[in-house]
């Protein structure tokens, strides 16, 4: 009897066609101030989120602020992202309830 993966939920889809459809290249809001976040990635037990205002499909590197020990505008790799896992072994969940937003709405509360 095959088991399924315990990680199969659309959470675990970091990056939905629809959403990388919509998401800025990088580069393309570099003149923005308060650029939109698109899409939340977040590990449920390592205290580390990620919210995403572009991303180079070529590549798979996005950029975004980073919620960590000390909060920054930073890149980073999908394909690393989806290797993480936190204390209890989690993988990194996108947030399925996550509103696009302005940056200005999620970066007040770290400046």
């Amino acid at each position: 009897m095959k088991r399924s993966s315990p990680f199969t939920s659309p959470a675990y889809n970091l990056l939905p066609d629809k959403i990388a459809a919509v998401l800025p290249k990088l580069g393309e809001t570099s003149e923005n101030p308060d650029p939109t976040f698109h899409v939340k990635w977040f590990t449920p037990d390592a205290n580390f989120t990620w919210f995403v205002a572009e991303f180079d499909p070529e590549s798979r590197i996005g950029y975004g602020f980073v919620v960590g020990p000390f909060p920054e505008w930073g890149t980073f790799a999908l394909d690393e992202i989806r290797t993480v896992r936190g204390a209890l072994g989690l993988p990194v969940e996108r947030d399925l309830h996550f509103s696009p937003c302005k940056s200005s709405e999620i970066t007040k509360d770290y400046y």
